[in-house]
């Protein structure tokens, strides 16, 4: 290795800081969001350190977007989790679970809100609107709104009326919320190149959704155990086939982003690091704090 060849830590550390600054500008964003909606983001679990948490994952997940950009971003990824605690740890019977669906689906198709997971979505829904893209890919994000909410919707039922096979759980790593917030995200920043290639784009964060459901199981079974939610691990007799499967998912999606990349290499790179910043996150800590 010739001394132009040796990484320059200075350089390094510098590019690395300016990430947690833009991540820094997203966690005071959400915050103020957060106030402004207190009713919805109560301050347990909703604390600072959630805020801090997105906004440094999509900011290492896209740092070559500005602030400005990833503000909708992190607030897609805000409304995920409210969506999933109003669903998951508030709702108390099936038709609290189908209003919050019915609710939301009519603020994204362009009705009024009534509560405040509604409003929030609207502010975000008009943020959506603003760009010029969205009149022609709104279905997309309608649609993959559809699926998450589906997803919560189906995961709560199980959670009533006995435990799902492995397989259905991962077919339904839509109640994780990461493709319908790539998806907003696309929309919001890409180009019209990313905009013609949305749907591969979509089949490609399913495969990483999928991993992603494992990784963020792997990291926070004791908790999941605790609020009552499901995980992976509780679907196994041996933890082992989770990694196994984990590692397999791992390579797959590897194969998919380098076919991707050629064509859509900004995005790739999007999702590759994306999976790559939750793999180290979840090896220390958790989004969630204690409720």
């Amino acid at each position: 290795m010739t001394g132009a060849d040796v990484p320059d830590p200075v350089a390094a550390a510098a590019e690395q800081g300016r990430i947690c600054a833009l991540a820094a500008r997203g966690q005071r964003d959400l915050a103020r969001c957060a106030a402004g909606h207190a009713e919805l983001f109560p301050g347990r679990p909703f604390d600072a350190t959630l805020f801090s948490s997105i906004a440094l994952a999509m900011s290492f997940s896209a740092p070559w977007c500005t602030a400005e950009e990833l503000a909708l971003t992190n607030r897609a990824v805000l409304w995920g989790f409210a969506v999933d605690f109003q669903v998951d740890h508030l709702a108390q019977s099936r038709s609290e679970v189908d209003r919050i669906v019915k609710t939301c689906l009519t603020v994204v198709d362009g009705g009024e809100p009534d509560d405040p997971l509604g409003r929030f979505l609207a502010e975000l829904r008009d943020d959506l609107a603003a760009t010029p893209a969205y009149a022609e890919l709104r279905g997309s994000w309608r649609d993959a709104t559809e699926r998450t909410l589906d997803a919560m919707a189906r995961e709560w039922e199980w959670k009533q009326t006995g435990r799902p096979t492995l397989a259905d759980y991962l077919a339904n790593a839509d109640n994780l919320a990461a493709t319908v917030v790539n998806v907003a995200h696309w929309i919001h920043t890409g180009d019209a190149g990313t905009h013609r290639a949305l749907s591969r784009l979509v089949a490609v964060s399913d495969e990483v959704q999928r991993a992603l459901r494992l990784v963020n199981d792997l990291g926070t079974h004791r908790r999941d155990r605790e609020w009552g939610d499901l995980n992976a691990l509780m679907l196994v007799d041996d933890p082992a086939e989770i990694e196994r499967r984990l590692a397999d998912q791992v390579d797959h999606c590897r194969r998919l982003l380098a076919d991707l990349a050629p064509a859509c290499p900004r995005q790739a790179d999007f999702l590759a690091r994306q999976l790559g910043f939750t793999s180290g996150f979840y090896q220390l800590t958790d989004f969630w704090g204690v409720q």
